[in-house]
């Protein structure tokens, strides 16, 4: 008997499983989108009513119709008498047809009323707009009320005719005008005044992410190296010598912040009571002895005090350094004001001088807590590292512990004072106190069980703590920002650079940071061999490889920065942004349409840059 052929092999049913698999997943995907749809309240019908339509309409014919150009205008009035209540003994002037005129039918109407109002003598393709004036005691006080919603074309031979209906809040004794207005252009186009002021936002948009994108890139830059893996998860370094460093770092910051905060307030002093020639001395005694110490640096010294020699000559080198900054910022200050006044119309370089002068004046205390800070923690840990070398064993873990208690209960004090300013707590003691000592303890306990000898990975906790931040500040909006920033530092431009200067940092340090993960291994391994530290790896294995990456990223982010001021302007951060936020609050479309443009080319011509410039450096 034969057997019936058995189904190809590949051609087989699938199981019913299966099928009952794929049924119950495109049923959850329509449960999923049925919810998304509830959630989101779609409707459709919305959209549909008639006056909605209407307004979507005039909305379009407005940013299609942009206000480019003006022209000569002017303004012709048309006017017709109307008794509004009806008054059958006032009887009204004729009316002149001679020229343009309209008529009122019926001209003696009760309150409410529809009327007609017909046109004659006009030029085909005029545009009129018609009007209600009700009577006022005085002429300086009559308005125009809008008596048509929209502009009324006249007919090929030079007629109109429109149904309105009359109010019904202006009754009078006395005789109404009707009034119908044409606008006659005359001469040549030319910029209207909102391209005018369009222009004007536009190149404050473009500088403002200029500047915005270089603050932001030079301190992205640094701050990616520290964010990328492939560099950091190396770094290891002893306990004892890492809680040392966090030991005296707080104190570096505040003798560093001190101190330079000292010799600025010194040379400030010094041009208040002497004048701007104590400057001059101040910063000609400071080269000298930056030159000096220079040379003196490049001897080779010896003997059991040579380090030390070294720290007292560099030490005399950054007094003089800041002593000569602290004059420069004082002198910029004077001469900028200066040649704002005296420059005139190039002003505006007096005026940035006088900025970057006061910014470098500002900022220096801020400069000297960093330095101070960096340099206490390197002596302190490398002191420390030394010290456990030497003493090793029971005394290295001694040490250790007690170092790490310290420091551990000192930065926890910080940050209770930080959160006892922020929440306005009255009673530090209790809040700053306990907590120190409660975690002092806690670690001083996890020390005697530890092995406080393992290397600690700073690497890895620095590149955590790097994306971290890096993580949360791209999530706040920049819009969150400028608000901040607008309060802080009053509405404007300047508010959105810091605004956008602070995303940029965000946002470019972890596009940085990822092409510094994506570097080739092999000239940083040869870098390495040589015996170079992490600095020297970074410029002369790294750089080198990411520049064009770089290049590119800032490029585009600086064209980010010019969409993205648009935004911002909303939230008081100036710019172009501004302007398009006023024209929609005043549903004014076609000035607002103007402004886009505006920004559609310097887009398209930033991207155009953008790709010219990749291809030079590539």
């Amino acid at each position: 008997m034969e057997q019936p052929d058995k189904p190809p092999e590949g051609k087989r049913g699938k199981p019913i499983s299966h099928s009952l698999r794929t049924l119950l997943i495109v049923v959850a995907v329509c449960v999923v989108y049925a919810i998304g749809l509830q959630v989101t309240e779609v409707d459709l019908e919305t959209p549909k009513e008639p006056r909605r339509q209407a307004q979507l309409a005039n909305i379009i014919r407005g940013l299609a119709s942009p206000r480019l150009f003006a022209y000569e205008e002017e303004r012709l009035e048309i006017d017709a008498l109307v008794m509004m209540p009806c008054d059958p003994t006032v009887e009204l002037p004729p009316v002149d047809t001679s020229g343009r005129y309209i008529e009122v039918i019926p001209d003696c109407v009760a309150l409410g009323q529809q009327v007609t109002v017909n046109g004659y003598n006009f030029k085909p393709g005029e545009t009129v707009y018609l009007f209600f004036i009700p009577e006022a005691a005085s002429i300086h006080e009559r308005v125009e009320l809008r008596l048509a919603d929209e502009p009324i074309e006249v007919d090929s031979e030079g007629k109109f005719s429109y149904r309105v209906k009359m109010r019904k809040d202006r009754p009078s004794d006395e005789p109404q005008t009707v009034r119908a207005v044409v606008i006659i252009r005359s001469g040549l186009p030319r910029l209207s005044q909102t391209s005018l002021d369009t222009i004007d936002k536009i190149i404050e948009t473009v500088f403002l992410a200029f500047i915005a994108t270089t603050l932001g890139t030079l301190l992205a830059v640094p701050i990616s190296f520290l964010a990328a893996r492939n560099l950091m998860v190396g770094v290891v370094s002893p306990f004892g010598s890492l809680m040392s460093g966090l030991l005296l770092a707080p104190f570096g910051w505040l003798l560093g912040l001190k101190g330079f905060g000292w010799l600025r307030g010194l040379v400030g002093g010094l041009v208040e009571n002497v004048g701007l020639g104590a400057a001059v001395a101040v910063l000609v005694v400071s080269v000298a002895v930056v030159w000096l110490v220079t040379r003196l640096l490049r001897r080779e010294y010896e003997g059991r005090f040579a380090a030390w020699q070294q720290v007292g000559i560099g030490l005399v080198m950054v007094v003089a350094l800041v002593l000569g900054l602290a004059s420069l910022a004082r002198l910029g200050i004077s001469l900028g004001l200066y040649l704002e006044i005296v420059l005139g119309p190039l002003g505006f370089l007096g005026n940035a001088l006088f900025i970057v002068a006061d910014f470098v004046g500002t900022f220096l205390p801020l400069l000297g807590g960093l330095i101070g800070l960096l340099v206490l923690y390197s002596f302190a840990s490398s002191l420390a590292g030394n010290i456990l070398k030497a003493g090793g064993g029971l005394f290295g873990r001694i040490y250790t512990i007690v170092v790490a208690t310290l420091a551990t209960g000192l930065l926890t004090g910080i940050l209770m004072a930080g959160l006892a300013w922020l929440y306005e707590i009255e009673n530090l003691t209790l809040f700053i106190g306990v907590p120190a000592i409660v975690v002092a303890v806690i670690v001083l306990v996890i020390s005697l069980r530890a092995d406080v000898n393992r290397p600690v990975p700073i690497g890895a906790i620095v590149y955590n703590i790097t994306r971290t931040i890096l993580n949360a500040l791209r999530s706040i909006e920049p819009l969150i920002m400028v608000v901040a920033f607008a309060v802080w530092g009053g509405i404007g431009p300047f508010a959105g650079v810091m605004a956008l200067a602070l995303h940029t940092i965000a946002s470019l340090g972890k596009l940085y940071s990822e092409q510094v993960e994506n570097i080739l291994t092999g000239p940083v391994e040869a870098v390495t061999a040589t015996g170079a530290n992490f600095l020297q790896t970074i410029v002369y294995a790294v750089i080198p490889q990411i520049i064009p990456s770089y290049t590119a990223f800032t490029i585009y982010r600086w064209d980010i920065n010019v969409r993205m001021s648009t935004i911002i302007g909303f939230g008081g951060g100036g710019g172009i942004g501004f302007l398009v936020q006023q024209n929609l609050n005043l549903l004014k479309y076609r000035d607002a349409s103007v402004q886009m443009i505006a920004i559609a080319i310097v887009v398209a011509t930033l991207d155009f840059a953008s790709s010219k410039i990749r291809q030079v450096i590539n």
